[in-house]
């Protein structure tokens, strides 16, 4: 079941606390996506980090429209529960993330 991110709010860091349609709610850590590279290198520029915004169509976090993590691993590492089946083939990687094209 897929559930939107509905607010975020800065936290502090690369911690940003998310709420989802359902009420749930929590604090996830961006920092491990440091690592990550690639697209991920734009994230060690704090202000670019801190300029998130919510993609209400998609219910996604969203950086310049460019960047933004899939919901449902949002709310699994916010909420602390696993992933969907589905995405078990993808976990223990950040491969479940979505890029939107670049215009």
């Amino acid at each position: 079941m897929l559930r939107d991110v509905i607010s975020a709010k800065y936290k502090g860091g690369y911690k940003i606390e998310v709420t989802f349609e359902d009420s749930a709610s929590g604090i996830v850590d961006f920092s491990k996506y440091l690592l990550e590279g690639g697209v991920f290198e734009k994230f060690k520029d704090m202000e670019f980090f801190k300029n998130f915004k919510i993609n209400e169509e998609l219910g996604v976090l969203t950086w310049e429209d460019k960047i933004d993590i899939a919901p449902e691993t949002l709310y699994s590492e916010a909420t602390n529960s696993p992933l969907p089946e589905w995405m078990n083939s993808q976990q223990g990687s950040l491969a479940n993330m979505s890029l939107q094209p670049t215009s």
